[in-house]
């Protein structure tokens, strides 16, 4: 790793103003430093673009964008991805929060195992019990006929595979991270998961929490290698 290794921070928002400052500041903490922060703001009923606002004009790593109307995780995260000028691309979501040697250990993991992807397990940022716990320890090609083995906001990606793989797809509404971890495995790149905890996941009034009938039917959509009809 160089210091020219740069890390465009993916982070989509809506109606997050509770939490996006801690998530913000657990960004602007990390030891791994060529970071540009890109936020879009999907069309927020709360503070939550003010906070952002706030933030980007104290720090010029942070690139502050704002959707007119609410166009869904999947689409705004692509939008942020054209914008990135990194050589990794990685996820952050506006209510959990990140270690602050998160990118650090991800990067050099990735750099010195050669490999494509790097996700990490994860705290319940209520309860503080590790996520993914027992299921670590499987194959994650075995687990991925039955779920999602691994922790969207953990990703960190390299640039050019995900433009490869033409960015999210975008008729996966919901379940877009499971699609793509589908079309990194079939098109056999590397995928590392460290076994520390590098990030605080909250699992209460979220996206997979708040629509869980609509996530189940694109994870199945993924698992059963169909294209979403809805």
């Amino acid at each position: 790793m160089n210091n020219q290794t740069k890390i465009s921070v993916l982070m989509s928002v809506y109606n997050n103003e509770s939490s996006v400052a801690k998530a913000i500041e657990s960004l602007l903490s990390q030891t791994f430093e060529n970071l540009e922060i890109l936020i879009i703001d999907d069309a927020s009923t709360d503070g939550t673009y003010q906070i952002c606002k706030n933030f980007s004009s104290d720090n010029e790593i942070i690139k502050l964008f704002q959707n007119d109307s609410n166009i869904g995780l999947t689409k705004s995260l692509n939008f942020l991805a054209d914008k990135a000028t990194g050589d990794f691309l990685a996820r952050q979501d506006g209510d959990d929060i990140s270690s602050p040697n998160r990118f650090q250990s991800q990067i050099s993991s990735m750099i010195n195992n050669k490999v494509h992807v790097c996700t990490t397990r994860a705290y319940d940022l209520d309860t503080k019990r590790i996520l993914r716990k027992y299921s670590y320890y499987l194959p994650s090609k075995l687990l991925m006929y039955f779920q999602n083995p691994f922790i969207h906001g953990t990703l960190v990606i390299r640039k050019n595979v995900f433009m490869k793989l033409s960015k999210y797809n975008e008729r996966f509404k919901y379940a877009q991270d499971f699609k793509l971890f589908k079309d990194l495995i079939d098109n056999n790149y590397k995928i590392l998961t460290l076994k520390e905890p590098l990030y605080y996941l909250n699992t209460k009034n979220n996206i997979s929490s708040n629509r869980k009938e609509e996530q189940k039917y694109y994870a199945d959509c993924v698992i059963k290698n169909i294209e979403p009809k809805i």
